[in-house]
């Protein structure tokens, strides 16, 4: 076969040769200032000998054994005969179709067939996919299928994120060595510790500088994500959904896709990974409408205590301080008085709302706000009607562990599915409801599906998920989605294919969420991550915190409340009202613009900003999360055109007499490199700046 070699991507590329048996990647980065023609040219047959193993700095499109790869293979599977038979397969190449944006390899071995695609996603990021078809009689158990690509050999870190309930997305980095460095999310969806995405890079990468590659799995169930390191200094990175035992056997004419991987490459450090990751979500067909509602939700105000006269009262504060969206959370249906009970029973419970949802509903409608209102479909408590009519129901053994007081729903059976979009869909049809805060409050480690005879059920669940949302979203069109899963538990590329918005983490203390916020933000723009404004004494840490921090904190998210402004004073809501008006008068720019971040010295100091596409403005923060030795360092923004000059001002303009930067000029070559004046400020604190240019126009 000829050695033509195939490039595909923007700004970033795959360059893929033709090989017997396989066609072999030589290529993946950042698309450089060289000349397509030349790159491909450089490239050539370099490292290709032939077909097989890791030759030069090439990898076969599908990395196995058979083909002499000494490491993690991307495909494991065997025949349901003896058990003992087609492990290995000797794969040849079909056919090689490319599209302007796009590639597809077929190829075909031993009663397999397999296809890639590969295709230039918007945004500039690529997204790669295989599909294993079963030609044979004998059915195919599969293990494990992923996609993998190598890097270059420059590639010397890995970061990656982890952490826990209420702490979600803390980064963590390492050199890479040889052999996997492996993450795997477990739990029926990708979890509080999820990796979120593997990112390798160059030594000291960071926000602004440095080569470097990320992969992300779209798909909100089980998933695993590894960077490999052979002795010979070969690197590669992939990842895929992680498969459990006896989950996906294919029988003659069945075919198992694997979920997307996101694939992003940039030479300007983690920032460019992040504008490609964002293009691409902004590009999806379900992307939230834009300007977005400003949210208020009542959950820490009133937790599982619904009072209509307390709920009137805190909608009329919440409409007067500027809110748009009013949600009502857990506790409004069945017996669910508590976390123990009524979770399975989607009927407006009479002993709470004697007169039905509408008196609630009108009256927040009535002040110009949208209704929202918490779901739990997937999640059965043991005392509830379901439960008590449908036992078999569940998810998982009949002894299995409570957490949380509950159990998982087999959203892999039909019957269950139906039940759910007809409970739910009698709720939504019946009420003016515009948007649907969907919850998902524990892990589904035990998976077995009696429905498959004790078979594994994760992937089957996760799909059964997604097939009743499009099915409640096609049905109510009008309906705006929330994923939540104690809070930041389901945060993916999978499921922004259907929602508009995610609960971010449920920690609402400001501070935590700075640190959340900011390596959300690696993978989703701002209009997404919901963040929101909460007591002055937070309920998850006990501290006490200012307004301005816990307000700029949510200013750079999808703004929203998560305090009881009955308790507030009337200088608070004043104060806070001052906030949402500042918001919403720059909501478009910060919800379109391009997130940029700052690499300091100091940890307790972060900088980011949120720059127009077209270089006019940019708003910016400078947080103190706590005291440190050095003086104050410079508040520095990048991302705005070198040579234009912009004006400085503080954002709220009863703080504009209390910095020495205000009104000052500087271009935006001077904002990068050297700086705005350090605002004086004390630990627990930040301070929001508008930058615009002095010829641009007005928000």
């Amino acid at each position: 076969m000829p050695l033509r070699p195939v490039a595909v991507g923007r700004s970033s590329r795959l360059v893929l040769v033709p090989a017997d048996p396989l066609p072999r990647i030589v290529h993946v980065g950042a698309a450089s200032s060289i000349a397509p023609t030349e790159l491909l040219a450089a490239i050539g047959t370099h490292g290709v000998t032939d077909g097989h193993g890791p030759t030069g700095r090439s990898i076969p499109l599908l990395p196995v054994p058979e083909l002499g790869w000494p490491g993690r293979a991307a495909l494991r599977g065997h025949r349901l005969d003896d058990c003992r038979t087609g492990w290995t397969s000797a794969w040849r190449t079909e056919a090689i179709t490319a599209g302007s944006d796009s590639l597809a390899v077929e190829a075909r071995a031993d009663g397999l067939r397999l296809r890639t695609e590969i295709e230039a996603a918007p945004g500039g990021a690529l997204r790669l996919r295989h599909t294993l078809t079963n030609d044979a009689d004998t059915a195919f158990a599969l293990d494990r299928l992923d996609v993998v690509v190598p890097l270059s050999d420059t590639a010397a870190e890995v970061l990656d994120l982890t952490g826990r309930w209420g702490r979600e997305r803390e980064p963590q980095r390492r050199p890479i060595g040889d052999g996997v460095w492996l993450r795997e999310s477990r739990g029926g969806r990708p979890g509080h510790d999820a990796a979120t995405q593997l990112v390798a890079g160059t030594t000291g990468f960071g926000f602004a500088a440095g080569s470097v590659w990320a992969a992300h799995v779209a798909w909100s169930g089980n998933s695993a994500l590894f960077a490999e390191r052979q002795p010979s200094g070969l690197v590669t990175l992939g990842g895929g959904e992680l498969l459990l035992p006896g989950e996906i056997v294919l029988g003659r004419g069945e075919s198992y896709a694997t979920p997307w991987l996101v694939f992003a490459a940039s030479d300007e450090g983690l920032d460019g990974l992040a504008a490609q990751l964002h293009g691409y979500a902004r590009a999806l067909p379900a992307h939230p409408p834009l300007p977005r509602p400003v949210t208020c939700n009542v959950w820490e105000a009133v937790y599982f205590d619904h009072d209509l006269a307390r709920l009137h009262e805190i909608a009329d504060l919440a409409a007067a301080v500027g809110v748009e969206r009013f949600v009502l959370d857990d506790g409004w249906f069945g017996g669910r008085r508590d976390d123990r009970a009524g979770l399975g029973d989607w009927s407006v419970s009479p002993d709470v709302w004697p007169d039905g949802l509408d008196p609630l509903i009108e009256h927040v409608t009535a002040r110009g706000m949208h209704f929202g209102l918490w779901f739990e479909p997937e999640m059965i408590n043991p005392d509830s009607d379901l439960y008590r009519a449908h036992p078999d129901w569940v998810l998982g053994a009949a002894d299995q562990a409570l957490q949380r007081n509950q159990l998982v729903l087999d959203l892999s059976r039909a019957e269950v599915r139906d039940h759910l979009f007809d409970a739910i869909d009698a709720v939504l049809s019946e009420h003016d409801i515009r948007y649907v805060k969907w919850d998902h409050n524990r892990d589904l480690y035990d998976a077995s599906s009696a429905a498959r005879g004790g078979a594994a059920a994760a992937h089957a669940h996760t799909e059964g998920f997604y097939e009743l949302l499009d099915r409640l979203r096609a049905a109510h069109p009008a309906v705006e989605w929330e994923s939540c899963a104690s809070g930041g538990g389901r945060v993916d590329l999978g499921v922004l294919e259907r929602v508009q918005r995610v609960w971010t983490s449920d920690m609402t203390d400001a501070l935590s969420r700075q640190v959340i916020q900011r390596w959300t933000a690696q993978l989703l723009p701002p209009e997404y991550i919901g963040a929101h404004v909460s007591a002055p004494v937070n309920h998850q840490t006990g501290r006490a915190l200012d307004l301005d921090l816990r307000a700029a904190t949510a200013f750079f998210g999808d703004f929203g409340i998560e305090w009881d402004l009955s308790s507030a004073t009337p200088p608070e809501r004043e104060q806070l009202a001052r906030w949402i008006a500042s918001y919403r008068a720059r909501r478009s720019l910060l919800h379109a613009g391009v997130v940029t971040r700052v690499d300091t010295v100091e940890a307790a100091i972060l900088q980011h900003a949120v720059v127009a596409v077209d270089g006019s403005a940019a708003v910016a923060a400078y947080v103190q999360l706590d005291e440190f030795v050095r003086d104050p360092l410079p508040f520095r923004v990048r991302g705005l055109d070198p040579g234009r000059r912009y004006r400085a001002s503080v954002v709220d303009p009863l703080e504009a007499g209390s910095w020495r930067g205000e009104g000052l000029v500087l271009s935006g070559a001077a904002l990068a490199a050297v700086g705005l004046p350090a605002p004086s400020r004390r630990p627990s604190s930040s301070w929001v700046v508008d930058l615009r240019a002095v010829d641009g126009d007005e928000f």
